[in-house]
């Protein structure tokens, strides 16, 4: 019987993890690295242990570290969760060599396939050898791990050596493992996958499928189950296939075999021998608890020969601290409060009051709602995201609401290239227009107690703020009959809640601010100084980081002088496990570059200029 449980993991899948373990009256312990150290998953967790001397970034690839750890505190399971090394079959085996259970399937059948490459040869595949334009588009892709990292689309045969070279260092930054390979991409399909739970008795649970067809860069966005629109038949083989996958490597535990659909045609991509971030949307609709049935598995308890029956319809949505108009820069700083409504189900590894560092992915939580038809679902799901007060860094939970309200995703009409296709559409800014003159208010209501108004008319109060990339400029008067605004009338104002009356309508407004930065209902604007500051300005063509990173590398041969085209990509700076490109702004020639390989850098920092032609 299992008693305690390490997981070899952080944030929302430990947190995660911890919750089903004290349901079940089993002792939780946390690993954390010193970025983590304040954690939500280290401090919730029964015991807590750090892993010293590595880099953050790496610190939870230390397999030895890990075991140690797990022996220390007197578990006796190691719980993988998703990412890092929970598909590395050598970790696998140390678990199980240092005496403890591992929760997860065993080393051969994540040896067979945790590696795509392996995994394609044993489904009968095999990834490309010489790639030709006749075989372009390519895709390229890390044959370990997973969530998009390690993979670049390659449309020109020109561009795949630097893709490779990317995709290996990415890949290995993320899983410990550089490997990739190349296989043929296939255009505007769907990311169809099948939740498989396997004992050790022989049974195998084929358990619904799911479409993730949403996704940015590779990584899923929107994940839902059942996936809609799919065939009996075309259901039927899938839920076959992924049967016949998890028996031909001996399979136990949880696991997804994803496909990609076009038509009525599948396409084997992998199998993912863990537990899926996507996990709950199956949870919900066939009424289990997938981190239970693992535990149950690995003690040696054998599955029901029938899987329960799938009720109604679950969406996911995946909330990130990023900026989806801006090549999905990942942001950072504190999340000053977050609350999400009662009607879905939240699974995060944060709180009020936590910092969203440079050092993992960005995923802030995974909300969930689940109904009795995919409409209701929707809905529910979009209005919870609308109305879910999220203060800090800038997230996409926008882009998600409109995506959910899409037409193409209403009518299940949505595939792979979604969002190249609608991206610039569901960026639109969309500021409510009266956010900024709330805050004024808001603000100005601190002071008006302590005088303001004059006999004798005067010019009005103006403050400056900054709505997304836009300068806005608001006025008002301090009048015998209180604060005063052109075109509206000011109902009530205190530093938390302003009501505007619009046309005849009144409009409430909670606002909050955190130094600079205000939130006004679902709008986050920054207060900008009354007088600029001349000395904040960089010259045109400046190249400045987006976000806090590492320069990982810089473009071959690129010096000071050289002549460098629009759009192409100079240096390229890590944050959050994945790479990101910096591309000169205009066409011009180099006048400074002063990033250099393994620069920590701020956001802001002056990376490069290039000097208009």
């Amino acid at each position: 019987m299992i008693t305690s449980v390490l997981v070899a993991n952080r944030g929302e899948i430990a947190c995660r993890i911890f919750r089903t373990c004290g349901e079940l009256g089993i002792r939780t312990v946390a690993v954390y690295s010193d970025a983590d150290a304040n954690a939500l998953h280290t401090r919730v967790a029964d015991a807590a242990v750090r892993l010293p001397g590595a880099a953050p970034s790496a610190t939870y690839l230390d397999g030895d570290l890990i075991v140690k750890a797990a022996i220390a505190s007197g578990a006796d399971a190691v719980h993988p969760g998703y990412g890092f090394l929970s598909e590395n079959a050598d970790f696998a085996r140390a678990v199980l060599d240092a005496g403890l259970v591992w929760i997860g399937p065993p080393p051969e059948a994540i040896e067979a396939m945790a590696s795509k490459t392996r995994a394609k040869e044993l489904m009968g595949l095999a990834p490309l050898g010489e790639v030709t334009e006749a075989d372009l588009p390519v895709l390229v892709k890390a044959a370990a791990g997973g969530g998009g990292r390690g993979m670049r689309i390659v449309r020109r045969l020109q561009d795949l050596s630097a893709a490779l070279e990317s995709a290996r260092s990415e890949a290995a930054s993320a899983f410990g493992d550089g490997e990739v390979f190349v296989e043929p991409y296939v255009e505007n399909g769907r990311h169809v996958e099948v939740q498989i739970l396997a004992d050790t008795h022989g049974t195998v649970w084929p358990l619904g499928t799911r479409d993730c067809s949403l996704q940015r860069r590779h990584q899923k966005v929107i994940e839902e189950s059942p996936a809609p629109g799919l065939s009996e038949q075309l259901t039927d083989e899938l839920l076959t296939l992924a049967v016949r996958a998890a028996r031909a490597v001996d399979y136990v535990g949880a696991g997804t075999v994803e496909f990609l659909v076009a038509g009525d045609k599948a396409h084997f991509l992998e199998m993912n021998t863990r537990l899926q971030v996507e996990h709950p949307v199956t949870e919900k609709v066939f009424g289990i608890d997938l981190v239970a049935e693992q535990l149950r598995v690995a003690e040696g308890h054998a599955l029901p020969d029938d899987p329960p029956h799938a009720r109604g319809h679950a969406v996911e949505a995946r909330l990130y601290a990023e900026d989806p108009a801006h090549d999905w820069a990942p942001q950072t700083g504190t999340l000053h409060r977050f609350a999400v409504p009662d009607s879905v189900r939240l699974d995060t590894g944060f709180t009020d009051g936590d910092e969203i560092g440079v050092h993992y992915d960005p995923m802030l939580a995974k909300l969930v709602a689940h109904a009795p038809t995919r409409a209701a679902a929707i809905r529910t799901l979009a209005g919870a995201l609308e109305r879910s007060t999220i203060h800090g860094p800038l997230t996409n939970r926008d882009l998600l609401v409109r995506s959910l309200r899409h037409e193409e995703f209403t009518t299940a009409r949505m595939d792979t290239g979604f969002y190249d296709r609608h991206l610039t559409d569901l960026t639109e800014p969309a500021p409510d227009p009266y956010a900024p003159l709330a805050a004024a208010l808001a603000d100005a209501h601190g002071r008006s107690r302590f005088g303001g108004f004059r006999n004798v008319p005067s010019q009005p109060q103006v403050k400056r703020y900054e709505v997304g990339d836009e300068e806005i400029e608001v006025r008002y008067r301090h009048t015998r009959a209180g604060l005063e605004a052109d075109g509206v009338r000011l109902v009530h104002a205190d530093a938390g809640a302003v009501v505007l009356e619009v046309d005849g309508v009144r409009r409430n407004f909670a606002v909050a601010r955190y130094d600079d930065e205000i939130h006004v209902n679902t709008t986050r604007i920054t207060a900008l100084p009354r007088f600029p500051d001349p000395t904040a300005q960089h010259v045109p063509g400046s190249l400045l980081a987006p976000m806090p990173g590492t320069v990982v590398r810089v473009a071959e041969g690129l010096a000071v002088g050289a002549a460098v085209e629009a759009g192409q990509p100079l240096l390229w700076l890590e944050a959050m496990k994945m790479e990101h490109k910096i591309a000169a702004p205009v066409s011009g020639t180099l006048s400074a570059l002063h990033a250099v390989p393994g620069q920590q850098v701020t956001v802001g920092a002056l990376l490069a200029v290039v000097q208009e032609a």
